[in-house]
């Protein structure tokens, strides 16, 4: 289930290591990673702050971000509705974070 829902991210978020697009930055590592601090991408100022305030993405964190980005972090730039399906974000982020074993 949580390869499925990363399809909902594939667009605009790579996998490897350092391979952010113009639209957004890997998730490579995303749990635990400090928020907004990938080299080279255009965090909104938004995200920014939110980094300050919470320093990086646990899985509680990234859940709440994942269900609703922009009630978490008004005026990100992350064009994304969200997934409202709990299950459907714990399976996404259980797999995000599996990933990082590899």
């Amino acid at each position: 289930l949580g390869r499925s829902a990363y399809q909902k991210c594939y667009s605009c978020h790579a996998l490897a290591a350092g391979e952010n697009l113009p639209s957004g930055p890997t998730l490579h590592g995303i749990v635990g990673k400090p928020i907004a601090a990938e080299p080279g991408v255009d965090y909104s100022p938004a995200l920014r702050g939110f980094a300050v305030r919470n320093g990086h993405w646990s899985p509680a964190l990234l859940d709440r971000f994942v269900a609703d980005p922009e009630a978490l972090v008004p005026g990100t730039y992350m064009a994304f509705h969200g997934i409202a399906d709990a299950g459907e974000r714990a399976a996404l982020i259980a797999w995000l974070e599996g990933r990082q074993q590899e």
